[in-house]
């Protein structure tokens, strides 16, 4: 009598369309190196371990605040499962290492008690390490709206970016850039209670409609009190236009318009206005400080002929 086979055997095989007699794979685990601060490795892109005493953090984090009790759920999960995606770190001169992404991994990895630190080693610059530790957490969407736009507003500044180089380097579109952008001219009071979600960011677009600082924070103050919804903070807004009428909400412009603007931007900063119509007509106007801005920007005009 033969010996009864248990398990899937052929079954698996035949489900997945596989070969037979093709081996299954072993999980891939950590490879077992460690550097130690007498010994500074060489680049890699194996997963090495780290003593967590030569790892400091990102001076480029984009992240402001990170919540307590998530961290201690991910230390927990640490303590049970392991680290599973290793950190991303690069070498200092004085034989430390510095993180580039993961760093609510590593504080994770060090409330559940571990000194060595799973981590691939990666040349970069500061400004390198600045795009990709904005990039990765925007990319995980685990920044708040106005560390977002801060994160764009600090990476067009210190990488001289344009809104639509920055566009291409997150992978958005160059509107979606400049709507989050616009977070940032909202009251320090109504940033705040944006960050700490006790508004939506479809409750600071209605109130970006709105001319007055004062009358925002009243709106702002109204949402929370009463947990208004953006379609009943559209009708306190409607309401209050009707004895003085403000200007519509902004609407969505074409992206050529984003570029003009951009371009202009060059020479005037802010100083630019544009009204278009939903036919397309409309105008642009430039306030200038000084013969010399003009001047400037005529030459860049003649220059492109």
């Amino acid at each position: 009598m033969s010996k009864t086979q248990h398990g899937l055997g052929k079954g698996l095989s035949a489900l997945l369309g596989g070969e037979e007699g093709i081996p299954v794979r072993r999980p891939v685990g950590y490879i077992n190196k460690t550097i130690v601060s007498e010994t500074p490795a060489p680049d890699t892109s194996d997963v090495l371990r780290i003593p967590a005493g030569l790892i400091d953090p990102n001076p480029f984090q984009p992240r402001m605040s990170f919540d307590e009790e998530a961290l201690n759920e991910l230390a927990e999960s640490i303590r049970t499962l392991g680290l599973i995606q290793p950190i991303t770190v690069r070498k200092k001169g004085d034989g430390r290492y510095q993180i580039i992404s993961g760093e609510r991994r590593f504080r994770a990895c060090t409330l559940a008690g571990m000194d060595m630190i799973p981590a691939y080693i990666h040349d970069a610059s500061d400004q390198g390490m600045l795009e990709m530790a904005i990039v990765e957490n925007i990319q995980r969407e685990n920044l708040d709206p106005i560390e977002v736009a801060l994160s764009f507003q600090r990476l067009m500044d210190e990488c001289s970016l344009t809104q639509e180089q920055m566009a291409d380097r997150v992978g958005k579109k160059r509107a979606s850039v400049a709507n989050q952008l616009r977070l940032l001219k909202l009251p320090a009071k109504v940033q705040h209670d944006l960050k700490v979600g006790l508004l939506s960011v479809g409750h600071a677009k209605v109130l970006l409609g709105v001319d007055n600082a004062e009358t925002q924070e009243y709106l702002c103050d109204l949402i929370v009190k009463n947990g208004l919804s953006v379609r009943q903070l559209e009708e306190k807004v409607r309401a209050l236009s009707k004895s003085a009428p403000s200007e519509k909400p902004p609407q969505e412009l074409p992206e050529m318009y984003y570029r003009v603007l951009e371009n202009i931007g060059r020479y005037f900063g802010d100083n630019i206005s544009l009204k278009r119509s939903d036919s397309g007509k409309g105008s642009i106007t430039i306030r200038f400080d000084s013969d010399g801005q003009m001047e400037n920007f005529l030459k860049a005009l003649e220059a492109q002929r």
